[in-house]
């Protein structure tokens, strides 16, 4: 293991929270202040005192956070790191329900549905309750679902209502039904990866007792943007031996449940809190700095801090007026095609910010009218819309039969009458039998009805079924041409009739998803018939859409593009200019926001939108622009706007208003300009 120097890479409190390992700690970390580097190197000192990998939990948010940490632990200690758990919380509720969650009923190999399925899971059930798809808001039935799970509300608690729609107990046979259908499916949402645990730590004490055992030493970082239900898990699992790292200032998530107040219950809950405060930035320049703390020093639900630079001075905080969207989006393309050629910058260190992925239509157009590359974070994957997924499924199973995950999806998709008390039986079969869906039909399928009086209203349908997988599995397994059989398995299935009746009463959504099934098959044609393509098997194919969906797939595909996303998708991020678009009131701060803020003392909407502000200022190093449009064209008019009020807290003397941009003047300067266009050619 290579010599740990800590004293010589840290600051003074960094080198203080690195340090302190006994009992329970509070790290503030503020905005550019080396909080992952802290983490890193706490982790590195636990192991270079002795503490063991397998004693060390640390959970954070992403993914990507995750193997970031991991990675920077294993280069700093050069160990393997078998045994460390560095994780999410929902992929560490994986890990414990894989190993629990038979106690609970369900099988091990369990399905995890994501936004498609489970809103598809919330239509079925809809259905089983008589209650018409068509008149209700799926997203806010999943939200009040996904608000009852996790605790936030209670069945009867009138602030868990839909608006428009029923009484919110109303609600609760739908809930009941929908429950009751992952069950069968032996599925789980992305709420029960955290609420199960729960549940199995508090009926099995002895569960939870292992877990407490093992992990003696804990970390979380991002703490700030723990739910309710998050902190449950940590403080069930945490003895004493508990740091939590957060920036009460970066809370901008209390709309899927987070809660900054989380920093004052840890408080209560661990007595004798060791508190640390990270201040010093090495992001920002101080200008950048400066305007950040003029916001958020307005905010009085805060903890104390001053973020500072040792990066003096900086290029001021440019404000623009544009008459309207269009002027603005052609203000953030001429200026970023002028600091390519000025500052030899790259079109990845731009990052265009906004309030909602709503906005980006028109700095979209003007981008590509300038043919600047770009990339919008969020929005679905085309590989994960539910069509695509229903086709995939099928191809899974006809390469795999023992694939429970993709049947169970597509077993009765279209419906072909098998139900959910068929399906409960297989399941039943399956444990039983420690076998798989699939042999379960088998069984049923070549048994006297005798012997299995409850199926016989289902058998007919599942030897259709299992006929129609065998013989596609002929047809597509060892053998060329896969686009055309797919092509006539989507017909086989009927696909197109499902998609009408599932969208009765709008056929063009109906005619766009079967038309995604087309690309689809178009897709797999090309591949197909690609030269260097040696092994166009359903095999190789399955594989490359696997890959091509893993879930960092993004980061390459992302590199030499402008950053255009929304300000919650940009924290933890960080670019050398950022714009921020569209600072206007009624969007930064957001009217809904505020309205749906209404009456709720937990927190509030304005410090809330002034976080997000914030965090927005923060993720620029060294150049901030902030635009505000005079008009804006909302739905068929335009609209007169009014700056955000935010932009009158950035200190006066920061701010530099836009002027057109000077000629090119000297021969030099002109000479690097050429000499920049021509290495675009190159």
């Amino acid at each position: 293991m290579p010599k740990l120097d800590i004293e010589a890479k840290l600051n003074k409190e960094q080198l203080r929270a690195v340090k302190t390992i006994d009992g329970p700690v509070l790290i503030i970390a503020g905005a550019g202040s080396g909080k992952t580097r802290v983490i890193t190197y706490r982790i590195a000192h636990m192991l270079d005192q002795g503490i063991p990998q397998s004693a060390i939990l640390a959970l954070t948010f992403t993914n990507k956070a995750a193997r970031e940490m991991e990675e920077r632990v294993k280069e700093l200690t050069g160990k393997k790191l078998q045994n460390l758990t560095v994780s999410t919380f929902h992929a560490f509720g994986v890990r414990i329900l894989r190993d629990e969650i038979e106690r609970l009923g369900y099988r091990k190999n369990f399905s995890i549905y994501d936004e498609t399925d489970r809103t598809q899971a919330i239509k079925e059930s809809l259905r089983e309750c008589r209650i018409s798809t068509e008149g209700t808001d799926l997203y806010a039935v999943g939200q009040l679902f996904s608000n009852i799970k996790t605790g936030r509300f209670k069945w009867g608690d009138a602030s868990g209502g839909i608006t428009g729609n029923l009484a919110n107990d109303a609600w609760e046979p739908v809930y009941k039904d929908y429950q009751h259908s992952l069950k069968v499916y032996n599925a789980l949402d992305f709420d029960d990866l955290l609420a199960l645990p729960i549940q199995l730590f508090e009926q099995f004490p002895e569960a939870l007792e292992k877990y407490r055992s093992r992990y003696r030493y804990i970390m979380v970082d991002e703490f700030q943007d723990t739910s309710f239900i998050q902190y449950r898990i940590m403080h069930l699992l945490a003895d004493r031996n508990v740091c939590v790292v957060g920036d009460d200032d970066q809370s901008i998530y209390s709309w899927r449940g987070a809660s900054y107040e989380n920093i004052l219950t840890f408080e209560k809950d661990f007595p004798g809190v060791t508190e640390i405060k990270l201040e010093q930035n090495y992001r920002s320049t101080s200008t950048i700095l400066e305007a950040a703390n003029g916001v958020i020093s307005n905010n009085t639900n805060r903890k104390e801090k001053q973020l500072w630079s040792g990066n003096k001075g900086g290029k001021p905080v440019e404000l623009f007026y544009p008459q309207n969207e269009s002027e603005e989006a052609d203000f953030i393309a001429t200026r970023i095609r002028d600091l390519m050629m000025r500052d030899r910058l790259k079109y990845d260190d731009f990052g265009v910010l906004l309030r909602t992925n709503s906005m980006t239509r028109s700095i979209e157009e003007a981008f590509l009218a300038e043919n600047i590359p770009y990339r919008v974070s969020g929005g679905t994957s085309f590989f994960q819309r539910k069509e695509i997924k229903d086709v995939l499924s099928y191809l899974r199973v006809i390469a795999n039969t023992n694939d429970d995950v993709n049947l169970l999806r597509i077993i009765n998709t279209p419906r072909r009458g098998i139900g959910k008390t068929t399906i409960t039986m297989l399941n039943d079969l399956a444990r039983k039998n420690h076998s798989n869906i699939w042999d379960s039909m088998g069984r049923i399928r070549y048994t006297p009805d005798v012997l299995f009086q409850e199926a016989a209203k289902g058998k007919v349908e599942l030897d259709e079924f299992m006929q129609l997988i065998e013989t596609y599995k002929e047809e597509l397994l060892g053998k060329r041409g896969i686009s055309q059989k797919v092509r006539a398995l989507v017909d086989s299935i009927d696909y197109w009739s499902y998609l009408v009746t599932e969208y009765s009463k709008n056929e063009k959504v109906a005619k766009w998803k079967f038309l995604n099934i087309e690309s689809l098959i178009q897709s797999m044609e090309t591949w197909e018939k690609d030269p260097d393509n040696f092994d166009p098997s359903l095999y190789a194919y399955l594989n490359r859409v696997s890959l091509i969906t893993r879930d960092d797939g993004d980061d390459e595909a992302g590199k030499g593009k402008v950053n255009l996303m929304t300000i919650h998708a940009s924290k933890g991020l960080e670019f050398p200019v950022v714009f921020i678009a569209g600072a206007e009131d009624g969007i930064i701060p957001h009217e809904r926001a505020m309205e749906d803020g209404e009456g709720n003392s937990e927190f509030s909407p304005l410090e809330e939108e002034r976080r997000l502000f914030y965090v927005a200022i923060t993720r620029a190093r060294d150049k901030l622009f902030i635009t505000s449009c005079l008009h804006r064209r909302r739905l068929q008019s335009s609209t007169d706007c009014v700056p955000s009020p935010f932009l009158a807290e950035i200190p006066p003397h920061l701010v530099e208003y836009h002027e057109p941009d000077k000629p090119v003047e000297t021969p030099e300067e002109a000479e690097s300009y050429f000499s920049l266009i021509k290495s675009k050619f190159i």
